[in-house]
């Protein structure tokens, strides 16, 4: 019998109500007590869901406060001791960890916090020590929340992160050599002693998610697969199966690392359906394969045909007593259901399935490979429909937009001069000191704001009144950074809802729902736009508030956009059309936008690739070089179309570099900033050692945290920088956008990164 399983369910709720909870916790608007009580009725409320969907494997320990690695930090003993030092309780410590921590006498900064995968969820960083000891908590989160579904009548899978992937997935905590991976013989007893007490406590099975085997691993790595499975396998019936998990990649090149003597292995079937055949090849010969066929990344239907041959091509080799159907991933990258979305076209809403309805899907296909296509006839019939409807849609495709592409011509990949000449005619127009100082582009997003766009949004107020109301935050936002003395200002972007959303809002090509929330980090949600035909720009899209604040500033002023690559894989993207397309699309769009805002007489654009370094193909070779050449070519394309004395700016998330620097190298930004802080500074050596020409701006403080740097702090980061950077290169910028941050936090660390920077600018003009 084949059964239906789901590797994990979004946890914010149908509302965003684990967000609201966790920011009224953080505020002191609740109490403690009530945060957990609502975390216990929103993991109710999700098993429920996936047992009335009729799923016969539903998950546990996949829900979080702020994040499941963090979760498995505090629960194995490996908290530094700055956090478990503070006196802090078990719930304070943890969210100091994710956020940071500065009251009560208290202050520390928050862990490292970086992409999972290429996806745009973020994880806490296990940071290591050298002397790392690791110790169980006397009651486990996982065995709690296994027992607490059971009580409800609910039996569950618990969810592990395995034991090589922590590791991996770690760091040596500054001023600390070990490498992770030493230290497994140190962890794997605290992998024991859980796993006895989930067996303990009734759990049959337990998914350990080892999803480090889709990389290219170093050989250590690799190596430490074996003799980690062969060493739970030799405890037998004192543990749960274990069912090993990838996703997110093939496994194909990492076979022999693969467990034999064990449960179950997962695969994601969705991204690399070819993996299939060998992957059955290499399993033990009681190995039961879980298929990964409902995409756990993307919001399109599944199609059940071609899941359904995929599962029968594994039950043909295997035999229906060792296959079960499953999501590819966890479904924590999808929203919760597509009932809540009251105001979608029916035509287009007839192609999404989102978490709720996927869990429903991932049943449908199990039945109809136990019981026959006609015990879900009317599902697949239902299915085969909405597939052609999507397929043969004139939404999809638009000839005006194939017509421009085929027209590109390879001189509209390349600015008109190379970068000296360039730079030396921004200088002479902007006019800037040493160690410029800036924001990456937005302001905090107030409460006022967010009241006057629901107005405008609902209609209660006209266009021109909320025109008026965004122009005097504007207004402001000039008079703040007046007051801090920047050098280079941003408008603050008052009128945006997202930085990707308020884009695929004014361009066709892009479908918009209400309550499509995605966890990104903590409690930040998004709700990715929809790309679901080819895309194009019909009316300029910034260009009437940037030159507005213009006309308000007495300094340089950026114009802000976001890059074709990040709209791109911050949106969800189509899955009928190569990705390399829909960015080139989205470039041609920004490229006009971009020439508008320097008629506007915006003279410094700044076009934002956060998720470039995200959508790096997880393994080097072709692939990855194929990744580069499209996305470099994409940012080029909608960037050149400029004069020389136009600065460009863009930004990137993370600073790890180094793997593809050439291609960082090759987008021909005038001016880099790059989320920074949270990272060892030596890994600005690479544009040492590549000898980078043009400017950068790694950024000085974390804004992922409401705690406020010192200007001392900020003061050694710029210390460190000036080891690898010119002084003549080094803007000064924090890591990102703080449209998450509070004013007064906001004004206070820009003080201190103003003051640090004019510091140094004293420094070197001596």
């Amino acid at each position: 019998m084949v059964q239906s399983a789901v590797l994990g369910f979004p946890r914010m709720g149908v509302n965003r109500d684990l967000k609201k909870a966790t920011e009224a916790y953080w505020a002191g608007n609740l109490s403690q007590a009530d945060l957990l009580a609502e975390a216990k009725r929103l993991r109710l409320a999700h098993w429920k869901i996936q047992k009335d969907a009729g799923v016969d494997v539903i998950p546990s320990n996949d829900f979080a406060l702020y994040d499941q690695v963090l979760t498995h930090i505090q629960d194995f003993g490996a908290v530094p001791e700055r956090y478990s030092s503070a006196g802090l309780d078990r719930v304070d410590e943890y969210f100091a960890m994710g956020r940071g921590h500065q009251k009560g006498g208290i202050d520390v900064p928050s862990l490292e916090m970086v992409k999972w995968f290429d996806s745009n969820y973020h994880y806490v960083k296990p940071t290591l020590q050298d002397n790392q000891a690791f110790t169980l908590t006397a009651s486990p989160k996982a065995v709690n929340e296994f027992l607490e579904a059971k009580e409800a009548g609910i039996v569950t899978r618990p969810v592990l992160v395995g034991p090589v992937s922590f590791l991996h997935l770690g760091k040596a905590d500054r001023g600390q050599s070990v490498d992770p991976i030493d230290l497994l013989d140190k962890l794997l007893p605290i992998y024991e002693q859980l796993l006895t007490q989930l067996k303990q406590a009734g759990a049959e099975t337990v998914q350990i998610d080892e999803p480090v085997l889709v990389f290219d691993l170093p050989a250590k790595a690799k190596a430490a697969f074996k003799p980690t499975y062969e060493k739970l396998a030799s405890l037998g019936d004192k543990i749960p199966k274990l069912v090993f998990t990838t996703y997110f990649g093939d496994i194909v090149h990492n076979l022999e690392a693969l467990p034999k003597d064990i449960y179950a292995v997962h695969i994601d079937l969705v991204r690399n359906p070819e993996q299939l055949e060998t992957v059955v090849g290499a399993l033990g010969p009681n190995t039961i394969l879980s298929a990964g066929v409902v995409d756990g990344r993307n919001i399109w239907k599944t199609n059940f045909k071609r899941a359904i041959e995929t599962v029968e091509t594994a039950i043909q080799k295997l035999g229906k007593d060792r296959v079960i159907v499953a999501t590819s991933s966890s479904l924590l990258h999808t929203p919760h259901t597509l009932a809540s979305e009251k105001k979608l076209d029916p035509e287009i809403a007839d192609w999404f399935s989102f978490a709720s309805e996927k869990a429903v899907e991932v049943a449908i296909i199990a039945k109809a490979v136990n019981e026959g296509p006609a015990s879900v006839q009317d599902a697949l019939a239902a299915n085969a429909k909405s597939m052609n409807a999507r397929a043969t849609s004139k939404r999809t495709n638009n000839p005006e937009v194939k017509d421009r592409q085929s027209k590109i011509q390879p001189s509209d990949y390349n600015r008109k001069s190379e970068f000296p000449e360039r730079i030396s005619q921004q200088e002479a127009k902007l006019k800037l000191p040493l160690f410029p100082t800036t924001t990456i582009g937005s302001f905090p997003q107030t409460k006022e704001i967010r009241v006057q766009r629901s107005k405008f949004t609902k209609s209660e107020i006209t266009e021109a009144q909320y025109d008026k109301f965004i122009e005097q935050e504007i207004d402001m936002n000039v008079k703040i950074q007046d007051e801090l003395d920047l050098d280079v200002y941003v408008h603050g972007e008052p009128e945006r809802n997202d930085m990707v959303q308020y884009f695929g809002e004014r361009l066709d090509g892009y479908a918009f729902t209400t309550h499509a929330w995605v966890q990104s980090y903590g409690s930040r949600c998004v709700r990715p736009p929809i790309i679901v035909g080819d895309i194009s720009r019909p009316a300029p899209m910034t260009v009437k508030e940037s030159k507005y604040a213009v006309s308000v500033s007495k300094k340089p002023m950026k114009g802000m956009l976001t890059g074709p690559v990040t709209c791109l894989r911050w949106s969800f993207p189509r899955d009928d059309v190569h990705q390399s397309v829909q960015a080139e699309q989205l470039a041609l769009a920004l490229r006009d936008e971009v020439v508008d805002l320097e008629k506007a007489g915006v003279d410094v654009i700044q076009v934002d690739e956060p998720a470039l370094r995200e959508g790096l193909p997880l393994r080097s070779g072709k692939e990855r070089e194929a990744y580069l050449d499209w996305a470099v070519k994409a940012f080029k394309l909608s960037t050149v179309g400029v004069e020389d004395s136009t600065q460009i700016h863009s930004h990137f998330c993370y600073s790890e570099f180094q793997d593809f620097f050439h291609a960082i190298a090759a987008l021909d930004a005038d001016v880099l900033s790059i989320e920074n802080s949270k990272s060892d500074s030596k890994l600005l050596s690479v544009f040492v050692d590549e000898a980078y020409p043009r400017h950068i701006g790694p950024g000085v403080y974390d804004i992922h945290s409401p705690r406020v740097p010192s200007e001392q702090e900020i003061k050694d980061r710029i210390e460190e920088m000036l080891q690898y950077l010119k002084p003549e290169q080094l803007w000064i910028n924090p890591d990102c956008g703080l449209k998450t941050r509070q004013w007064k936090e906001t004004k206070e660390a820009l003080v201190n990164m103003v003051n640090a920077a004019k510091f140094f600018r004293a420094k070197y003009a001596k």
